[in-house]
């Protein structure tokens, strides 16, 4: 069975400018996958790509097993750009005729909109969308995504307008549509969102592929280690020592952090003066410190002369 979203060396350029670099990544089934990278990494020309929105000036690639901007897939796409707009309508009716647009009707068609309206506590919104808050827009915008049961959905910044109710619902829906063997590709600068629900990400920056893998072997191995030590003081000889990976800590206790390489020396030092371990917890890294590491490491190599 064909992968639900699939970019083959994907490039992109306007004129002299490369906003999308040989893009080879794909979607797989059934999966979470976040889409991350600072602004004008080229993320939204991906998604746009992929909807047949523009047109690649080299490579390509499949959605739902058809070429890039195929008509008749896309009624099996949900789709919810960054800055959802709507008409004077209300927001049955804009979801009514997103649903239309991909072939359904009524009576099924009602009664799933109604269904979303009132999940997404769009359900006695005024007449006119146009008029409703930012984050009443997102929230019917992933509801038109949403009217046609789609096999893939393409989200770009899914919950930057929503408060935290919102955001979990939003979460919740994510969720339950990954259960449901559905696949989500969404762009997001909302990190700790990411973390909280992908199970893959791909980091792109200046229209290339820089990092791909799960989140949980990005954030696992950190290269550091929390020592607590107990009984001894602030000033013992190996509190000092070691002052530069020290924290703050209670009388008595020594909490360090420290890179895995000096985690035996440090605990056979403390043995020695007479101190009890209380503990060694390998350390996670955040997404976030990820985040802006990745960046730098593009930023220099770029710069880097050839």
């Amino acid at each position: 069975m064909a992968a639900p979203l699939e970019f083959q060396g994907t490039t992109k350029s306007f004129g002299s400018q490369k906003a999308l670099d040989n893009l080879s990544l794909t979607v797989e089934r059934g999966e979470i996958l976040g889409f991350l990278g600072p602004n004008g990494a080229g993320k939204t020309t991906a998604i746009h790509l992929a909807l047949g929105f523009l047109r690649a000036s080299a490579g390509g690639g499949k959605i739902l097993g058809a070429s890039f901007g195929h008509a008749a897939s896309r009624a099996k796409v949900g789709f919810l750009p960054d800055s959802p707009a709507f008409f004077a309508e209300s927001a049955l009716s804009a979801v009514t005729v997103a649903g239309q647009l991909n072939n359904l009707r009524n009576p099924q068609l009602r009664e799933r909109a109604k269904a979303l309206l009132s999940r997404l506590d769009l359900s006695s919104a005024g007449k006119d969308a146009r008029r409703f808050s930012r984050g009443m827009q997102q929230r019917l915008g992933m509801a038109q995504a949403l009217v046609n049961d789609p096999d893939l959905l393409i989200l770009d910044e899914p919950t930057s307008a929503l408060d935290p109710p919102g955001v979990l619902e939003v979460r919740e829906l994510l969720r339950a549509a990954r259960d449901d063997g559905k696949s989500i590709f969404f762009s997001s600068h909302q990190l700790s969102e990411v973390e909280q629900i992908c199970d893959r990400i791909a980091f792109l920056d200046h229209g290339r592929l820089l990092r791909l893998g799960s989140l949980a072997s990005f954030l696992e191995d950190s290269g550091r280690v929390g020592i607590v030590i107990q009984g001894l003081p602030a000033s013992a000889e190996i509190a000092q020592k070691y002052r530069q990976y020290r924290t703050a800590s209670p009388e008595n206790v020594l909490h360090f952090t420290v890179p895995v390489r000096l985690q035996r020396e440090l605990i056979e030092q403390a043995w020695a003066a007479g101190g009890t371990l209380e503990s060694v917890t390998p350390l996670r890294r955040s997404l976030e410190d990820l985040f802006v590491t990745w960046s730098k490491e593009a930023d220099a190599h770029l710069g880097a002369p050839s």
